[in-house]
């Protein structure tokens, strides 16, 4: 299916956190008080100390009005309406508070438009993006350019790999030199060996026993995958189960592929790991990095995909290292990068990366998994 996207050229972001229409933000109910000028640096740092507003850091303490023909009038959050305690009531019975409840945005804004909405409620801090991720501060015409090359690029191989049908893509690059280090496709698999690969482990788990269930509850909803994007191993993570011919592979999705072959280059590039260590000595002495010549997996890189990965790939990519990830469709049925989960705003992992979906208006418009059923 080939539709032509009628937008410019684009690069977007995607936060860690979903945002918010400005007028639908969620909020929280707080116990403020009006005080008296005079009193507002002692009772913040009081409240600082017995109240803190830890998940609120975004939210100001103090609202300042003008009324009566411009006198001040501030008033002051005293604590979560829900988790007053003695302490705080204390202080306010102590300078003779007037309370009442308001609210304020529960979090903080991620847009100019947001942080206008909300400081209708109360005031907030706003601080505009600056996709300081691992270093990145955004895009020069010169980076754009590439960007939007690399993409092309990956989509070209999504649409080419087979006749009448679109499978994922992946492609992993070197941003410093702009060079590709390997690319991949999803890749296919025979029943037959499938089975093989399966009963292997069945020693472990029962996975023939699992793969019949799953064909035998999922047997009605077949008619439903019979679409030009049938093969996109992330956007049907289980579709596998299904088959009953070959079919891609069930972990062998493109960014693991891509993976696989980036780790065969290095291994072919350094092959003798004491050798390797000499020659980084020498070069250490001549006052030269050795980064360049032993990279830890794909630590630096960009990482292109025709459409947004799965779970099992974005979580590949956290353990690869790679600084940022760009894909150019939407995967509703199963991204993990903005669409169904965000990986990459869950805060106990050891490694993040930005993340940004590339609009291109002359490319072919992978189709919306949206239509693509359920997977």
């Amino acid at each position: 299916m080939k539709n032509t996207v009628n937008v410019s050229p684009e690069i977007i972001h995607i936060p860690e956190k979903p945002s918010f229409l400005p007028h639908l933000q969620p909020t929280v109910n707080m116990l403020a008080a009006v005080i008296e000028p005079k009193d507002a640096n002692t009772l913040v740092r009081k409240l600082n100390h017995i109240a803190p507003l830890e998940n609120l850091q975004h939210v100001k303490r103090v609202q300042k009005k003008c009324i009566d023909g411009g006198k001040p009038q501030l008033s002051l959050l005293l604590s979560v309406a829900a988790e007053t305690d003695v302490v705080v009531l204390e202080l306010v019975k102590s300078y003779q508070l007037s309370t009442f409840i308001t609210r304020v945005c529960k979090y903080a804004a991620t847009s100019k438009e947001e942080w206008e909405e909300q400081c209708k409620l109360w005031p907030t801090s706003y601080h505009p993006p600056t996709y300081n991720i691992s270093g990145i501060t955004g895009f020069s015409e010169e980076d754009s350019q590439s960007i939007f090359g690399f993409m092309r690029h990956t989509i070209d191989l999504a649409t080419s790999s087979v006749v009448g049908q679109v499978v994922n893509a992946a492609v992993i690059v070197d941003p410093s030199t702009k060079q590709v280090i390997a690319s991949a496709c999803d890749q296919v698999i025979s029943s037959a060996s499938l089975a093989n690969e399966v009963s292997k482990e069945r020693s472990c788990c029962n996975y023939l026993e699992n793969l019949n269930q799953q064909r035998l509850l999922l047997d009605r909803s077949i008619g439903e995958f019979k679409h030009i994007i049938n093969n996109v191993a992330c956007v049907h993570p289980w579709r596998w189960a299904l088959q009953s011919s070959g079919c891609w592979h069930p972990l062998r999705h493109a960014a693991i592929v891509a993976i696989e072959y980036s780790a065969a280059r290095d291994r072919q590039l350094f092959p003798d790991y004491k050798a390797l260590c000499h020659l980084e000595s020498d070069i250490q002495t001549n006052g030269h990095s050795s980064e360049s010549l032993r990279p830890y997996l794909c630590t630096g890189c960009d990482i292109y995909l025709a459409w947004e990965p799965c779970a099992m790939c974005a979580m590949a990519l956290v353990h690869q290292r790679v600084r940022r990830i760009f894909f150019s469709t939407a995967n509703s049925n199963a991204g993990a990068l903005g669409s169904v989960h965000r990986l990459q705003g869950e805060r106990s992992l050891n490694h993040h990366y930005g993340v940004f979906r590339v609009l291109l208006p002359e490319v072919v418009k992978l189709v919306d998994s949206k239509t693509a059923g359920s997977g």
